[in-house]
């Protein structure tokens, strides 16, 4: 069993501090129309606007950020290797447009490590311990899927009670460091009908420079937020403080927090049932806390995944020697990780090195050559991480994709089954532009290119009976 479940982190307001991918693009004179506005710069704004710009129409796209990629941001300059301050992996390489993008690109794409330590205390778990999590885990997941079938409840309330040592950890893996919220707040339907992310790989240069590399090019207006859009069935007129843009369509990639936030006016307002249903889809807690380590002092391998057996929610997850160098990564996430991030980039830092010292000792924290912390919550642009269901939210992710007017909304919130991923942002910004497109009489100069052929989402299955191995309980859609 590989735990493969979502992954699309966000960064903090701070990362349009640090030198990132994207953030020497410039920003195009902002014409006055358009055939369709693209609202977003990130995976579904860039996938949607190459879409339309393959119709033959105009297009322009808008970004409150200084910089491309939207949730996913690679900084180049902090430490020796590129760090993904955002998503950090692609899923299912086979079927997945963005790795046949990435390798087009000449960009090295990289298998994810097949497996990963499991610390308890402060040494490695024995095979028969890590065999035991897996089972546990297989359990846990066989009697969330149970209960979906029934009912969209809480994820906490299908929980087997006997988990025993294995509680906190099992808690960890399916819910905040999942989807970026506990348990409670989790829905088990949305659980379960999300496809799976088995197969998973790094773009070495980051996910980041891969979205600016496929963003090169594009009409694009950075440091230009959108404030009021005005809509209806026939046109879109979008204002921003550099002017206003008419377009006969509009597509809106902003996170759901921002979408419910009122940070963008509409006229006239967006239904209740649009905005209840961003709220059911509200993003989750995830934060990535880097630190440069003088030579390897936690004696892992390259890119070597490390968790623990927690005793309670103050866990993280611990990504080792990236690329070969000595940068080290822990993840927090769900309440804990939102009230930690909350305290500040300072006591992240500290955290990270307590809990690190706490499993290797504290002489291997002792060499800190630099540290940083993504806040991504306070983020004004994105107000967290990933879009994660509430119970009995399921289907809101079908209702805020519903066209509305000449306005698309977009964005992996917007995707019922590969919500959370960077590839599900990318296919749904591609959908949107064709919705929109379709509503526009579709190609005018030539038919667009075709995109890959979409396979029928896959549900989530019970596991066979498992034969375990220390290697076989990977969670990384980070």
């Amino acid at each position: 069993m590989m735990l493969s479940r979502r992954g699309f982190l966000a960064a903090s307001a701070a990362a349009v501090l640090v030198p990132a991918y994207g953030e020497r693009a410039r920003a195009a004179p902002l014409p006055r129309e358009a055939d369709i506005v693209v609202i977003g710069a990130g995976a579904a704004g860039i996938a949607a606007a190459r879409r339309i710009i393959a119709a033959g129409r105009k297009v322009i796209m808008i970004d409150a950020a200084p910089q491309l990629g939207g949730r996913c941001q690679t900084d180049l300059s902090s430490f020796d290797v590129p760090y993904d301050r955002g998503a950090a992996w692609l899923h299912n390489p086979e079927s997945n447009a963005l790795v046949k993008l990435a390798r087009g690109a000449g960009l090295d794409v990289a298998s994810a490590p097949p497996g990963q330590k499991l610390r308890i205390g402060r040494r490695n778990a024995r095979p028969s311990e890590s065999e035991n999590l897996l089972v546990t885990l297989v359990r846990a997941s066989r009697a969330l899927d149970e209960a979906a079938r029934k009912a969209d409840i809480a994820c906490a309330a299908a929980l087997p009670r006997d988990l025993g040592d294995w509680t906190s950890t099992v808690e960890f893996l399916l819910g905040p460091y999942a989807s970026g919220k506990d348990l409670k707040d989790l829905s088990a339907l949305d659980q379960y009908r999300a496809q799976d992310r088995m197969a998973m790989v790094a773009c070495r240069p980051g996910v980041g420079a891969l979205l600016g590399k496929l963003g090169e090019g594009l009409p694009v207006a950075l440091s230009t937020p959108a404030q009021r859009i005005v809509w209806s069935n026939r046109d879109v007129a979008v204002e921003t403080p550099a002017g206003r843009i008419s377009a006969r369509a509009a597509i809106i990639t902003v996170s759901s927090n921002v979408l419910g936030s009122g940070a963008i006016k509409f006229a006239p307002e967006l239904p209740k049932r649009h905005l209840d249903a961003a709220a059911k889809l509200s993003l989750g807690s995830y934060d990535r806390i880097a630190l440069q380590l003088a030579g390897n002092r936690l004696g892992l391998a390259k890119d070597e995944i490390v968790i623990e057996r927690s005793s309670d929610a103050r866990t993280g997850f611990l990504f080792a020697n990236i690329g070969g160098s000595s940068l080290c990564t822990v993840d927090v996430a769900g309440a804990f990780g939102r009230e930690l991030a909350q305290q500040g980039e300072a006591a992240m830092i500290d955290f990270a090195k307590e809990w690190l010292g706490k499993l290797f000792g504290s002489e291997a924290v002792a060499g800190v050559k630099h540290a940083s912390a993504t806040r991504w919550n306070a983020n004004p642009l994105v107000l967290g991480a990933m879009s994660a269901a509430q119970p009995g939210g399921q289907s809101s992710r079908r209702v805020l994709a519903e066209p509305l007017g000449n306005l698309f909304l977009a964005g992996e919130a917007t995707h019922e089954t590969l919500w959370g991923t960077v590839e599900g942002a990318w296919d749904s910004g591609e959908r949107a532009a064709d919705a929109a497109l379709k509503r526009l009489g579709g190609a005018k100069s030539s038919e667009p290119e075709q995109p890959p052929a979409r396979k029928k989402p896959v549900k989530r299955r019970p596991p066979p009976e498992p034969r375990p191995s220390s290697s076989d309980f990977w969670p990384g859609s980070r």
